[in-house]
């Protein structure tokens, strides 16, 4: 099970002062000393908290590199100059806290689908953060992408055991929907210590990308600590 540390929430602390620290980079160079495969940051239209001076640092200072970035078209222009590992295209809201759903991929296929072609033209890997419903996975398969990231918001924010456990399945039918027409299959948003756990056994995913809950731990511990926390449970 691979893990990517979402360092998003390093440059929000930041941008409350609009200081210098702390800096994400070195946050994701602690991050990748604890363990993480992967660090991903969200470069947003209207740059609430990773800069672009953040999104360059990054690409010079990490191996493997997840840019989320809206369908727009000057953030394709941008990654195609930056040229992350991989790309991950989520719905973006200006007046949202965070992302509060899926990609609509099979309402957006026209677009979507030239967009994802440039990408892997110049070797960019393309995932589509979804909403684990039977349509969207297909959908994402159409695009071209070659990698869904399963929104796990609902199966976090469940109040109860049969909300929670219906969440899960959901999760589990879309994982292994995914894995059988040929998607490499990831998960994230709202993970936490005390829930990961359980989407961590599905078998067919094979990365969680997590944020707000490792940077917070990283407040009390240290970002390389809280890493090596998180990577011990998956292990488990």
């Amino acid at each position: 099970m691979r893990l990517g540390i979402n360092v998003d929430h390093v440059a929000t602390l930041r941008q409350v002062r609009r200081a210098a620290e702390p800096d994400p980079v070195e946050a994701a160079v602690r991050a990748v000393r604890g363990g993480a495969d992967s660090i991903v940051c969200h470069l947003r239209e209207d740059r609430r908290h990773i800069q672009d001076l953040d999104l360059r640092r990054l690409r010079d200072h990490v191996r493997v590199l997840n840019l989320e970035m809206a369908l727009a078209d000057t953030m394709v222009a941008i990654a195609l100059e930056v040229r992350p590992d991989q790309v991950t295209l989520v719905p973006e809201k200006r007046q949202e806290i965070t992302t509060e759903g899926g990609l609509d991929a099979a309402a957006l296929h026209d677009r979507l689908a030239p967009v994802v072609e440039r990408f892997r033209a110049a070797s960019i890997r393309v995932s589509l953060f979804i909403d684990p419903e039977p349509a969207q996975v297909a959908a994402a398969k159409a695009s071209g992408a070659e990698i869904v990231e399963l929104h796990t918001g609902v199966y976090a924010n469940a109040v109860g055991s049969e909300a929670s456990r219906q969440a899960l399945l959901h999760l589990e039918e879309a994982a292994g929907r995914a894995r059988e027409i040929g998607l490499a299959v990831a998960a994230g948003h709202g993970l936490t210590y005390g829930n990961v756990t359980p989407v961590a056994r599905i078998p067919e995913i094979e990365e969680l990308n997590i944020g707000h809950t490792i940077v917070s731990r990283a407040v009390l511990v240290g970002m390389e600590q809280a890493v090596r926390e998180m990577k011990r449970l998956l292990r488990r």
